[in-house]
């Protein structure tokens, strides 16, 4: 999903540019002046990314090419082959391939199956509905590799149960459920690192920094537990919130309307090709979980998937489906780990690292150098609009501090990741998020309120988990 971007005012634009450009001048003999001068014109192309991705009304794809040529023009990378190194990321074609086997799920009708469990608890009440929601979340990343995909799958089906249990549009019952098909999604997507870009991104990164060469279930072991706990916490404390603020509309003697489920397939083929997307995913993930990345690569099986699912006779895959991929999206991870590379190679990010040593106290414990970390991350996170350009440009300069602090890297790489993952404070910080903002049942209110303590309880838990439970991976 395309994420509007707010137009600032072109006097607003202007002041920025011209900040910008002062900085410039002032920078290199001041707070940068233990950068050498190729470091200094990294940072500065940093700064320039930040506004571009941000505030510029420049296309986000065009900004991305602009920042490539800006790499070229301030003389640090040697050819254009070096700037587009970011391209070379197996993670970018890790993504662009599981959003496309994605839309098989669609064609073959694998969403309506899923969400049509939903419609058969109805007869059991919303709490049913409430408790059985998440729990299809906290799950459907193993399957679905897309929480926008997951989003658009179910928001119809809420609806539909919210009709049939006669609340009004902006009920208790359906508040919370966009909250579960918008916040929860998003946050819950890291479960696996197949379960979507982001967590893609970030196995990418602990495998290009030299952290860790996770597998599948590795993955799944580590995060798992705090993950499940933070959002069990969000979803009480949602709930709690919504019941207190809103009255009930549920009565004990209404009826509630019993909803027709529809037939999944009109014919014997469509069940076939079903059940033959089914099975095949099946093989993918359990491929995933048993095998080891260095004998069998995680991009090769959903590349052999998408051939098999493109033979003629199968015929679930064509050049449409490629073509309806988000290029912009593409061009933008590419620059972004461009400018993660260029960070890490020519020691920017070690310095910024060392810059960030000097606000730590001396014999300071390992708990408070955590928490230091995880306040910076969150500082950078809400800098940027979405999770995954900005953990690719946050990730080498934390790595850098924990080297140089002594901190074990595998606790602070998940407590990056958890913490970029799960700050959603501002809707435009997931597609997700802005997705059930945008519908207007969630006030503004309801959001801020959840978004802003679900982020707490996020970087908390992080923290807590990177001091002792992982600790036990290193």
């Amino acid at each position: 999903m395309h994420i509007n971007r707010r137009r600032y005012t072109k006097t607003f634009n202007i002041f920025v540019l011209l900040i910008i450009i002062s900085l410039i001048f002032i920078a290199p003999s001041t707070f940068l002046q233990d950068f050498s001068p190729e470091q200094q014109r990294t940072v500065g192309l940093l700064v320039l990314a930040i506004y571009l991705w941000t505030v510029s009304p420049l296309p986000s794809g065009a900004a991305s090419i602009l920042l490539l040529a800006m790499m070229l023009i301030l003389n640090l990378v040697d050819s254009i082959e070096g700037a587009m190194t970011g391209f070379l990321s197996s993670a970018l074609y890790f993504i662009l391939i599981l959003t496309i086997l994605s839309r098989v799920l669609v064609k073959t009708g694998v969403d309506r199956v899923v969400a049509s469990q939903l419609l058969k608890l109805n007869r059991k009440g919303p709490k049913a509905i409430a408790v059985a929601l998440p729990l299809m979340i906290a799950i459907l990343p193993v399957l679905m590799p897309s929480a926008f995909a997951r989003l658009k799958m179910l928001l119809p089906f809420v609806d539909r149960l919210n009709d049939a249990f006669g609340f009004s549009d902006r009920s208790i019952f359906k508040k919370y459920a966009l909250y579960v098909v918008g916040l929860m999604n998003q946050n819950g997507t890291m479960i696996v690192y197949t379960g979507g870009g982001f967590p893609v991104l970030a196995a990418q990164l602990l495998s290009d920094y030299n952290v860790a060469d996770l597998g599948w279930l590795q993955w799944f072991l580590i995060i798992a537990p705090p993950l499940w706990i933070a959002l069990f916490i969000v979803n009480i404390f949602t709930w709690k919130y919504l019941s207190h603020t809103y009255p009930s509309e549920i009565s004990k003697d209404a009826e509630v309307q019993r909803i027709q489920t529809e037939k999944n397939f009109e014919t014997a083929l469509e069940k076939k090709r079903f059940w033959f997307v089914i099975v095949t995913f099946g093989i993918m993930i359990m491929i995933w979980a048993v095998t080891d990345n260095d004998v069998v690569p995680t991009l090769l099986p959903p590349m052999l998937l998408l051939v098999i699912y493109s033979i003629p006779k199968i015929g679930l895959l064509n050049n449409a489906d490629v073509r309806a991929f988000d290029w912009e999206n593409f061009l933008l991870l590419g620059a972004s780990f461009s400018i993660g590379i260029l960070l890490h190679d020519n020691g920017t990010a070690s310095v910024i690292a060392e810059q960030m040593l000097q606000f730590v106290p001396d014999n300071t414990s390992m708990v408070f150098k955590i928490i230091l970390i995880a306040l910076i991350t969150f500082a950078f996170r809400m800098i940027f609009i979405v999770p995954s350009s900005a953990i690719i440009v946050i990730f080498p300069v934390i790595i850098s501090y924990a080297n140089i602090a002594d901190i074990p890297a595998l606790s602070i790489a998940f407590l990056v990741i958890m913490i970029v993952g799960g700050t959603n404070i501002f809707p435009i910080h997931s597609p997700t998020s802005y997705f059930a903002f945008q519908t207007g049942v969630l006030s503004k209110r309801d959001h801020y309120v959840i978004a802003s303590f679900s982020t707490l309880v996020f970087i908390v838990t992080a923290i807590i988990a990177a001091s002792s439970y992982w600790m036990l991976w290193q």
